[in-house]
This record gives structure tokens, C-alpha cells and sequence, in this order.
């Protein structure tokens, strides 16, 4: 099975973009997703019933594939890229902004020509990243080892993101990632780990029994590997005026969510491999 590249929240947007239609141009979509049999024509139902239905459709369905123009695309995929055509960057209406931060987050960005027309889209990092499957998998993950606190940090850092909450979002980013590298201690070495006082007492123990790799500079005793770098980094609230302010929240979202499924997979196979 082919998965969509779209998480829930930028599918559910995408599809609300389409109550822009008319009846007909509606109808016009339906067909070309190859949606005509379920989802009735004509004006028996106006846009925006025919719009809810599209939603459990795609929900439902995201991963089912189909023939488009631009070849056989899942029916996720399907759905965004017809909203593309609805995007005009003069417009800051709910539904394109929670649109453009759903597909920020699962690591996309819209391209335009030099007249801001024919949108496309434009994977903004590798699809090794995959982040809807990271996000996943993390999720899965922190279920499996009843990390909930963990998650709950986690659910609170992407709502603050999709509500446009930059600095609620940073915060809540360390906060989960803290909270992990607690859990993954006191898991592992639940005797020490109690009794340690503070979450960086709780990171050095993990580097000193080997989960963090000092030979690599995962931790490191002067404070300049990457974990104690990526603390530095998300203890700053990065806020700045304009756009820099979405770019680096979606960014340090971006690596939190690597980072931990990084080290939530090896909890899971510590004599495996990692990927």
C-alpha cells in the first residue's frame, strides 16, 4: 500500500480549501478524483456538505491511489494538490493558513511562477525524513513504552504550531523532549536515575552507560555534542518578528521529531540497528 505523505491535520485543511468552488467546479473535482459514484452532483447538497463528505472520504482513503494529470498520486496527495489551486497569497483566511502550517509540518512548501500563479508543490526535505511517518512512528512509540506524559507535551507543541503559537510551541518542544530523555533514563536505569535531581544529571547517566554515544559526539563531556547543543538551541524561544518566527518553530519541530524517533528506536532494538 502507498501511504500519503500528508498527516490528518493537512488533509482535513486542504479539504476544507475547497468550499471555494461552485456546484459545478465542485463537481468538475469529483470526477477527476474519481469521486463521482459517492459523493452526489448537482445542487441537492450545497458545497459545504459536499465539502464534510469529501473529508471522511479522504480520511478514510487518503492512501488509495488514483490517475491524475500528473500521473497516479494517493488520494491524499490528490486532494492537496487540487487546493493548491485555490491558494492566493494575498489572502490570510483561516483555512489557507492552516493549510500552508499543515504542510510546512509535514515538511512541504508551495512554489510559485514569477506571476504568483501554478502553484505546485515541492518537497522542502528529503523523503528519506519522511516526517508524517516519523510522526507516526514516534506517536506508536511513546504508546508502546506508555511515555504519556511525554506525548501529551508532543500533542500540545503541534497544536501550538497549527494555532500559529510559535513560542508556546517551542516550549513545549523542549518540554517534550526533556521529558523523553527523563523517561527513557528511568526506564532503563529506574534505581539511578530516581534519585538524580535535575534532566541533565538524567542525559549525562544515560551517556555514561551508553544509550547516548559519546564516541560520536551524541553527549559530550564540554557540552558541545549534539544533544547538548540541541538544548542549547531549543532553550532559546526564537522569537523574531515575520516569518523567521514560523520557520524556526516548524524547523526545531522538524529535528525534535527526528531526533526522537532516533532514540525511541533504540530503546526499542538497543542490541539493532537504529533504522
Amino acid at each position: 500500500m502507498r501511504l500519503t505523505p500528508f498527516t490528518r491535520p493537512t488533509l482535513i485543511a486542504a479539504t476544507e480549501i475547497h468550499e471555494r468552488y461552485t456546484q459545478a467546479g465542485f463537481d468538475q473535482m469529483t470526477l477527476r478524483l474519481g469521486l463521482e459514484d459517492v459523493i452526489p452532483e448537482g445542487t441537492g447538497l450545497s458545497v459545504p456538505k459536499k465539502v464534510g463528505m469529501l473529508g471522511r472520504i479522504v480520511i478514510q482513503r487518503a492512501s488509495d491511489v488514483v490517475d491524475t494529470v500528473d500521473g497516479r498520486v494517493t488520494l491524499g496527495e490528490a486532494v492537496v494538490r487540487e487546493a493548491l489551486h485555490h491558494i492566493n497569497p494575498r489572502l490570510k483566511t483561516p483555512a489557507q493558513t492552516a493549510l500552508l502550517r499543515g504542510l510546512a509540518r509535514d515538511g512541504f512548501v508551495i512554489e510559485q511562477d514569477e506571476r504568483g500563479q501554478h502553484p505546485r508543490l515541492r518537497a522542502a526535505l528529503s523523503e528519506e525524513v519522511d516526517l508524517p511517518g516519523t510522526d507516526s512512528e514516534v506517536h506508536e512509540l511513546l504508546r508502546a513504552f506508555q511515555f504519556h506524559m511525554s506525548a501529551g507535551h508532543l500533542d500540545q507543541a503541534i497544536e501550538a504550531h497549527t494555532r500559529g503559537g510559535w513560542a508556546a510551541c517551542n516550549a513545549q518542544l523542549r518540554t517534550f523532549l526533556e521529558s523523553l530523555f527523563d523517561a527513557i533514563a528511568l526506564q532503563r536505569e529506574p534505581a539511578r536515575a530516581t534519585h538524580l535531581a535535575t534532566s541533565e544529571n538524567r542525559r549525562q547517566l544515560l551517556a555514561q552507560t551508553g544509550f547516548l554515544a559519546v564516541d560520536r559526539n551524541e553527549w559530550t563531556h564540554d557540552a558541545k555534542g549534539y544533544i547538548n547543543g540541541l538544548f542549547k538551541m531549543l532553550h532559546t524561544d526564537g522569537s523574531h518578528p515575520g516569518l523567521s518566527d514560523e520557520d524556526h518553530s516548524t524547523f526545531r519541530l522538524h529535528i525534535v521529531l527526528v531526533t526522537a524517533r532516533t532514540f525511541l528506536r533504540r530503546l526499542n532494538n538497543p542490541v539493532g540497528e537504529e533504522s
